[in-house]
């Protein structure tokens, strides 16, 4: 067993191929350790119709995308912008606060 697949987490963003060729990324709804599957909420794909969808996946068809502190306001409205595409309203309500942060932060140094 390979040691990048038994690092994947419920929650984590992944890049992946479906079988039919179609990249995908999202992130892990469900794993299942036994079976060595999960499945994925796609996000973005070259496939605009799976979209949306939750998909099957095996852990081999995937990689993890390693998180990346954010640095600015912008790359911060951004993952807002996903977090309400994907309707995680945790991850907004997180991220609105960090943002909300750096304003009063930006403010005070003025």
């Amino acid at each position: 067993m390979s040691n990048q697949h038994s690092i994947l987490k419920t929650g984590d963003w992944i890049k992946g191929k479906l079988l039919s060729g179609e990249l995908v990324i999202g992130y892990i709804e469900n794993l299942d350790i036994q079976s060595q599957t999960l499945k994925a909420k796609v996000v973005t794909s070259d496939n605009k119709t799976i979209e949306g969808k939750s998909l099957p996946l095996l852990n081999r068809q995937v990689t993890k995308i390693p998180s990346t502190p954010v640095k600015n306001k912008e790359q911060i409205q951004f993952l807002i912008d996903l977090a309400l595409a994907t309707g995680d309203e945790d991850w907004f309500l997180e991220l609105t606060a960090k943002l909300n942060s750096m304003r009063e932060l930006a403010e005070g140094i003025k």
